[in-house]
């Protein structure tokens, strides 16, 4: 089945780059590309694709009210585009509806594996995106963390579960840590995701910073290096 995506920038070096690496795959069609949010919503309406590919920052209607549209409006996902250290409206974006997060200098590998990881109904997790702009919000943020009760229907692994899918670590990482079977992590995630009503794993990172599971800042387990890690998506 052919993944159809619309893609949209500001900047017309950037959205045609991305439109011509996409279109080079196989099971890609690129089906439109859009100037500013309006017209990504517009595409999205007329066209139908499975994924939507968008900057955070464009002129008018920007990327976080076009994600919101688009989630309003229909099945497609969303990607965001982001230049990662000038962009406050991350956490907006999340709440948004957003399926995952690149940067703009993105390898190439990793933008076809973003689009189809969020087309089949994943999100993409990439620590170098996702997990340090939570941090940078929660950081911000002086509203006290209160225990939430949601915790509660956790089992302990399964809250172990969540801390470090917070911190940013695949499934086969966490297979690794916990010393279980990739199985048995997909099954503890599957559960965390329906006893609190998250919809994915992007979700399931902002549930543990709200909560106060993990704080900003918390090294990662065992010693790992998480910054320089690639995009993990949800079956990793």
């Amino acid at each position: 089945m052919t993944i159809r995506v619309v893609v949209a920038d500001d900047q017309e070096l950037v959205r045609s780059g991305f439109s011509m690496i996409l279109d080079a795959q196989p099971d890609i069609e690129v089906i439109a590309e859009a100037g500013d949010g309006a017209e990504a919503v517009e595409a999205v309406r007329r066209h139908a694709p499975d994924v939507a590919l968008l900057d955070i920052r464009m002129p008018g209607m920007d990327g976080i009210e076009a994600c919101r549209e688009i989630g309003a409006d229909g099945a497609c996902r969303t990607v965001m585009l982001t230049t990662f250290d000038s962009d406050e409206y991350v956490y907006e974006a999340l709440h948004a509806g957003a399926s995952g997060f690149l940067l703009k200098d993105v390898r190439r590998d990793d933008l076809v594996h973003a689009v189809r990881v969020v087309a089949r109904g994943d999100s993409l997790l990439a620590p170098s995106v996702a997990r340090r702009l939570v941090e940078q919000y929660t950081r911000a943020t002086t509203r006290p963390r209160r225990p939430d009760p949601r915790l509660d229907m956790l089992t302990a692994r399964e809250r172990e579960t969540l801390l470090l899918v917070a911190r940013g670590l695949s499934n086969a990482e966490i297979a690794a840590e916990l010393v279980v079977s990739d199985h048995t992590v997909k099954t503890h995630v599957g559960n965390v995701l329906a006893k609190l009503g998250l919809r994915d794993r992007i979700q399931a990172v902002i549930c543990a910073y709200e909560t106060g599971l993990i704080t900003a800042g918390d090294p990662p387990p065992g010693g790992a290096s998480r910054p320089g890690s690639s995009p993990a998506s949800a079956r990793d």
